[in-house]
């Protein structure tokens, strides 16, 4: 079905006020129509004042705007996060983006498994004319954090991301989440549905497993029972829960939560019928054949924070430490119900 001429007009005025200037044997192609079709539409819409006619060209009668251009690069800052860890390459990414809208350029740099693998690569990083650092170190211990004071001597402003600094380190600017708020939803949840045995399987690798088993110690306090062991293989987590007669499990992280199910449906355990389960992390626990319940730390908004603060830092040169804490939400599925009493 051919179209009307005020349709076809329509759209030669709107190609004309998107481009400023056409020639009218380009709108000929592009409106699939011979040329003397469009000169009349050009002449008409001419007539009535919507554009301007020109020598083989239609014009538009309104300056055209045009998107600004992205700014150039007025700075350098060097990004440094662990190998293989996915929570904080979802934190990455938000730094990233917050420091491309500001017109900076990102060096990312990946640090290998390896003990004091960060200072070397820092070390190359900041020998280029680079003007910040934002860094995430993987601190499999405390000893680890301890051993990295250099930090606060890098000679750049400089922000740490997912972690909470310490001893030579407290003076440094850092963004983070509120891993004590993240257990205490987690915790808070469970026993609402009425759970007061409950057992949190964690690792002791990371700062963020540790904070997580400091804050349960605290918060679960005053259940009927309530355990810590070690998120591995040889834990033997299904033959715990067992034991305490526990209804509830808080696990750290997503992988670990997913394993658990599959061993509790193997052992004749259903989920969350007879044992209900949130994971801590947020990062692949919805896609479980049964979505887990999961405490999601604001991973991509720490790095976009720490992102912002690092660029005030360089613009202002204020470089007065700051420490930025960020609430984790809960995101309730399918793993979690209420107690049933038997």
């Amino acid at each position: 079905m051919r179209e009307s001429s005020d349709v076809r007009r329509q759209r030669v005025l709107a190609v004309v006020e998107s481009r400023g200037t056409v020639k009218v044997s380009d709108l000929a192609g592009e409106l699939d129509v011979s040329i003397v079709t469009i000169r009349r539409d050009v002449e008409e819409l001419a007539r009535l004042g919507k554009l301007r006619r020109g020598h083989g060209v239609a014009r538009s009668l309104a300056p055209v705007t045009r998107p600004a251009p992205r700014p150039a690069p007025n700075g350098t800052v060097a990004l440094v996060v662990p190998e293989r860890h996915t929570y904080l390459y979802e934190t990455m990414n938000g730094a990233r983006g917050a420091l491309e809208e500001a017109g900076m350029r990102v060096v990312l740099h990946i640090a290998p498994q390896v003990e004091g693998a960060e200072r070397p690569i820092v070390e190359r990083a900041l020998s280029e004319p680079v003007q910040g650092l934002l860094i995430a170190p993987r601190w499999r211990g405390p000893d680890e954090e301890a051993a990295d004071g250099w930090l606060a001597e890098t000679g750049v402003p400089t922000v740490l991301m997912e972690r909470r600094p310490g001893g030579r380190l407290r003076a440094m600017s850092s963004v983070c989440s509120d891993h004590w708020y993240g257990m205490h939803l987690a915790v808070r949840h469970l026993t609402d549905l009425g759970h007061r045995r409950i057992v949190l399987a964690a690792r002791d690798d990371s700062p963020t497993a540790r904070a997580l088993r400091s804050a349960f110690a605290e918060i679960s306090a005053g259940l009927d029972d309530a355990i810590t062991v070690r998120s591995s293989p040889e834990t033997g987590l299904v033959s715990v829960l067992r034991a305490h007669r526990a209804t509830a499990a808080v696990l750290h992280g997503d992988v670990d939560a997913l394993m658990l199910v599959q061993q509790l449906t193997e052992a004749g355990i259903s989920v969350p019928g007879r044992c209900s389960v949130v994971a801590y992390d947020d990062v692949v626990a919805a896609l479980g054949s049964i979505p887990l319940t999961a405490v999601a730390p604001p991973k991509t908004e720490v790095g976009r924070v720490a992102a912002e603060l690092l660029v005030r830092q360089l613009r202002t040169g204020d470089t007065t430490p700051q420490r930025v804490e960020l609430l984790p939400e809960l995101k309730i599925r399918a793993s979690t119900e209420r107690l049933s009493v038997s």
